[in-house]
């Protein structure tokens, strides 16, 4: 895979998908977009399974925007499974979910969730 420059400035049609996204939680999803964004530079966004999705080397996750009466984060790099934390959901073996209802829980979770992607990123460093 190609090296990127990776300017968070710019997100790789995710903008453009959002444009003409019309979903009840929009500004949610637009919320927690720049959380993740806003944890480490190295982590960029693109549109991957017609979905808003985070990646550094490894795809990190994704925001279901199927799901239209909560927001759900599918966390998909295997190093999740790792990593103790009350957002994370499921015992799935190489994933997890989180599950944010509103504006309130992305804010009163932010520090949580930068912890989670932080963690993950670290994990794919630790590995080079």
């Amino acid at each position: 895979m190609p090296k990127l420059a990776i300017d968070n400035k710019y997100s790789n049609g995710v903008d453009d998908f959002m444009l003409q996204l019309q979903h009840p939680l929009h500004a949610e999803i637009e919320m927690l977009r720049n959380v993740i964004k806003a944890t480490n530079k190295k982590i960029a966004e693109r549109v991957k399974w017609n979905a808003p999705s985070y990646f550094y080397k490894n795809d990190l996750a994704t925001i279901h925007v199927k799901e239209t009466k909560q927001i759900l984060l599918i966390v998909h790099e295997a190093f999740v499974v790792h990593i103790q934390s009350p957002l994370l959901q499921g015992n799935y073996s190489n994933r997890r979910l989180v599950y944010l209802a509103d504006t309130n829980a992305i804010k009163t979770n932010t520090k949580e969730i930068k912890r989670i992607f932080s963690m993950l990123v670290s994990n794919i460093d630790a590995k080079q």
